[in-house]
């Protein structure tokens, strides 16, 4: 038992290393992000499952030598770790100053939000009472095509005051994997008790889909809701757009190709406008080196199964499927969100995007970053997710207010993350 506990204790310890830096190769890259993921945004749950487990081995015998009490080490310390990525979680606060909603002002005159607003079992992954859902209805029907949709909507009906603020919502997965009932889920659940209509998106995925069928299939979606969004008591004219990982990447193509009518293939004419994008963890550069050691798009899944031209030969389609590529002065305001431990997709991505962005853009680009967050942190309804999805949520309020009262900057100009692990973050520092 004594080596048990060992084992233990180096295997607890190697996983809390994992969680805190990630391996970057291309053998380990998959594993350990699976690994580090499930460990930062599940840490309360491994926690209570590594205590237990060294407990019951050390009472059977576990220390009974040199190496049961080293192992015993090295499980505090490996728990140690992980209870250091759960503290960090617990502090995240984002704040959004000036963006159109009361807030709520601390003794030093910052914002902040109460407590009986970030509650986790508000942010369930089935529809919440005072929800309502209405699934697989069709969007685009073409040939053999069906494309469908999810609706998530407040139960009530409104009394006056016009129509509600429309959400897009797109799945990640590669490209090639991924559903509308997987992802997205605490934050349409929310959107929606704060009287919005949240709408779930599939589009086609590769291998059968080649770029850029998976935009166009998306941009057919913009067009439907243009013509069918007040069924759904939805405004036509509001719409913003947002979605993690591949679907960030989607989010920002989504938001900065409106009109495009490369895209648009037999509806040229459709108005494909957004009102503003909050893309998640997304890719932006297809076509540059920089945070990796080569070009995104020079990788197996892209050349392969997305876009199927050799990234060597075919630069150029390359940089036409780069968000990138289409920012200009008319862009959509835009709120980016990053993890600073992203393994998948490093947060310098995120970071030059939004330097080129804040550059050329007449709108306001607002940039968090979540200090130790991973790739994909806010599929699990965890403290950071909540503390996320509030600031979305207003962010996306003060979007529309600012619509409604057609004066004025569309957005706040400050998002900050407090966090014992850094310095607050703003839209004047990416860093």
């Amino acid at each position: 038992m004594p080596y048990a506990l060992l084992a233990l204790g180096i295997l607890f310890a190697l996983v809390a290393a994992n969680a805190h830096a990630p391996p970057r190769n291309a053998v380990l890259l998959a594993p350990g992000f699976f690994c580090a993921w499930l460990t930062i945004e599940m840490a309360p749950h491994v926690l209570v499952t590594w205590a237990a487990a060294t407990a019951l081995v050390a009472m059977s015998g576990g220390l009974a030598g040199w190496a049961g009490w080293a192992g015993l080490a090295l499980a505090v310390l490996g728990m140690a770790g992980v209870a250091a990525t759960l503290v960090a979680s617990r502090r995240t606060t984002v704040t959004l100053r000036d963006c159109g909603a009361p807030l709520d002002l601390d003794p030093e005159g910052a914002p902040r939000y109460p407590l009986a607003h970030l509650i986790v079992p508000q942010l369930c992954l089935i529809p919440r009472r005072g929800v309502r859902v209405e699934r697989n209805i069709v969007f685009h029907d073409e040939g053999g095509l069906r494309l469908k949709l999810d609706v998530f909507r407040p139960a009530g009906e409104r009394s006056g005051g016009g129509p509600r603020p429309g959400l897009m919502q797109i799945h990640g997965g590669a490209w090639v994997i991924g559903d509308k009932r997987e992802q997205g889920l605490p934050l349409l659940n929310h959107m929606a008790l704060q009287g919005w209509v949240g709408f779930n998106v599939n589009y086609r995925l590769s291998p059968r889909a080649t770029w850029p069928e998976h935009l166009i299939d998306l941009k057919h979606f913009v067009a439907w809701y243009k013509e069918h969004a007040e069924e759904y008591g939805a405004d036509p004219d509001f719409l913003c757009v947002t979605g993690g990982s591949a679907g960030g990447h989607l989010t920002a193509m989504v938001a900065l190709t409106a009109n495009v009518q490369e895209f648009q293939p037999g509806f040229e004419d459709a108005d494909t406008t957004v009102q503003g994008a909050v893309p998640f963890y997304g890719v932006y550069n297809f076509f540059e080196a920089g945070p990796w050691p080569r070009p995104m798009g020079d990788t197996r899944i892209l050349e392969r199964m997305v876009i199927k031209q050799p990234f060597a030969e075919n630069q150029e389609a390359y940089a036409k499927a780069s968000p990138v590529t289409y920012i200009s002065k008319d862009a959509p305001p835009f709120f980016v969100i990053h993890g600073s431990r992203d393994s998948l997709i490093p947060v310098a991505e995120a970071r030059r995007f939004v330097e080129r962005l804040r550059d050329v853009s007449d709108a306001p680009v607002i940039y968090a970053e979540m200090k130790g967050a991973q790739h994909a942190f806010d599929v699990f309804p965890s403290y950071r997710t909540a503390r996320v999805i509030e600031g979305v949520e207003r962010y996306l309020t003060g979007l529309h207010r600012q619509y409604r009262q057609d004066s004025g900057p569309a957005v706040p100009g400050e998002v900050t993350e407090s966090l014992a692990t850094g310095p607050a973050l703003g839209e004047g520092a990416v860093g």
